[in-house]
């Protein structure tokens, strides 16, 4: 057990934890698993699914052990600020991932398509290697790939989408404030409403797939359009997904009398982590579909 730490002064030293163990015997079954499964080594993922299995364990295990601690009052102010910086660069390694997919999709509308459109140094590679094509965007690339597609309309699902997502950050942060003022029945039934906004918007996001590939043709095979824009619609959609997870966490941890008014870093931190992906959302409405 961990010992409770009376000193402010003194930073505060968990116990042995196995958790971190378990966490990398799950990782490394999960990555095996995928490998063996992917090469057609075994006609069964039943390794990566219980690496998946153990990953799971350690989080609720983990995570739970933090909550009681936390609960106990066994954490001191340099404990919060440690968790404050570890959040804080959690959500900057989050920026630099989106960052980079984004930086992919700006050399590829600005510099490779135009190129092997003829401008600049390619006009050799399109004089020689894809004569006729011609540069715009939006694109399945120099020889037809994946076939014609239509695009989805903007101002449609994914303006909806936009104002589901800006409303639920709305009421996250009515819910905060209503935290902050000790009216916890608001608080719940403000993040209850979050939850339902985050769940509708994946309601709409899977939607919008079907339409995409049912109805205009437009999959992960329509060339470097088709890989951008799932790639970065479906990587959002993951984390709106781990974030309404988290919402719902905290949510039921509300009810159950967790979180004071003067200490409740569990639900700042999802908070921030759910106003990052409402950002980058904003970011993929603007550059993906409407530009």
């Amino acid at each position: 057990m961990s010992q409770t730490n009376t000193n402010n002064d003194q930073y505060y030293v968990p116990h042995l934890a196995k958790w971190p163990i378990v966490g990398s015997i799950g990782m490394t079954m999960t990555a095996v698993g995928a490998a063996i499964y992917m090469n057609n080594q075994f006609d069964s993922p039943i390794v990566m699914y219980l690496g998946f299995a153990t990953l799971i364990f350690m989080m609720f295990g983990w995570f739970g052990e933090v909550i009681k601690e936390s609960e106990s009052n066994k954490y001191n102010p340099q404990v919060d600020a440690s968790f404050r910086m570890g959040m804080i660069w959690f959500i900057f390694s989050e920026v630099m991932f989106f960052a980079g997919f984004f930086g992919a999709l700006w050399y590829v509308r600005n510099m490779a398509v135009p190129w092997l459109g003829g401008e600049g140094t390619g006009v050799f590679t399109n004089t020689e290697l894809w004569s006729g094509y011609e540069g715009v965007w939006p694109t399945n690339g120099p020889g037809n790939i994946g076939g014609k597609f239509e695009l989805v309309d903007p101002f449609h699902l994914p303006l909806i989408n936009t104002v589901l997502l800006m409303a639920s950050s709305i009421t996250l942060t009515i819910a905060h404030h209503a935290l902050v003022d000790g009216a916890r029945k608001k608080v719940i039934g403000w993040l209850i409403a979050t939850v339902v906004l985050g769940a509708t918007f994946l309601f709409f996001q899977v939607d919008e797939y079907i339409e995409a590939y049912q109805h205009l043709d437009l999959t992960l095979k329509s060339g470097i359009y088709g890989s951008t824009f799932f790639m970065l619609t479906g990587f959002h959609g993951m984390h709106v997904t781990l974030g309404a997870i988290m919402l719902t966490v905290i949510t039921i941890r509300m009810m159950r009398g967790h979180f004071k008014p003067e200490s409740h870093f569990g639900f700042e931190a999802v908070a921030w982590y759910w106003h990052f992906v409402d950002v980058v959302w904003l970011g993929l409405f603007i550059f993906v579909y409407i530009i």
